[in-house]
């Protein structure tokens, strides 16, 4: 079994929306792979979407699962309640607060607003020197390409310093972002 250097446990950002086959293959992939690597894996609580199938995948694979769902979204998005750990919390804020402190590393899978919203929200945390903790995001597909191309626009008009810049990295697969984590 190989362990990602420092790493014990993983937050995962991605969908609650099932997004197209190729990203839930990925998302299937990344689960078993966390399992295999004996990572703990830490996500936003949702049965349904990506969110669904990576803790499906995880658990499959005899992965250790832990969610965190604010109470307003149990029911919305429907609470796996196959879970490990299964925590309710009262706020979103609450919800972002518990994952990252469960979590080692992050990976950030194919998602929509709340993903990206989580994912720069740990980008700038990094950023400011809040935390060490590596991030990688999963590119599924050329999946986040706009974002690095904005990204670099956003560096060349030198509102993003390049050592900023520098910390969005991608992985093409699972096993490569995982790798990645412990490169770190």
């Amino acid at each position: 079994m190989r362990y990602v250097r420092g790493v014990r446990s993983v937050t995962a950002f991605l969908s609650s929306s099932h997004g197209h086959p190729a990203h839930a293959a990925a998302i299937r992939e990344l689960g078993g792979e966390l399992a295999r690597r004996d990572l703990t894996l830490v996500y936003g609580g949702a049965h349904r979407g990506l969110m669904g199938v990576l803790a499906d995948a995880a658990l499959a694979a005899g992965g250790r699962v832990i969610g965190v769902i604010p109470h307003a979204l149990v029911e919305r998005e429907l609470a796996h309640r196959g879970l490990t750990e299964l925590h309710i919390v009262d706020t979103m804020h609450q919800r972002k607060a518990m994952m990252y402190e469960l979590a080692d590393a992050f990976v950030v899978a194919p998602g929509g607003l709340g993903t990206l919203e989580e994912a720069f929200e740990t980008l700038t945390g990094l950023q400011l020197g809040y935390h060490r903790k590596p991030v990688v995001f999963l590119d599924v597909d050329g999946f986040w390409s706009p974002l690095e191309a904005f990204l670099d626009h956003a560096a060349a008009a030198r509102v993003l310093k390049p050592e900023d810049r520098a910390a969005f990295r991608t992985a093409s697969s699972a096993a490569a972002a995982l790798d990645l984590l412990a490169a770190w």
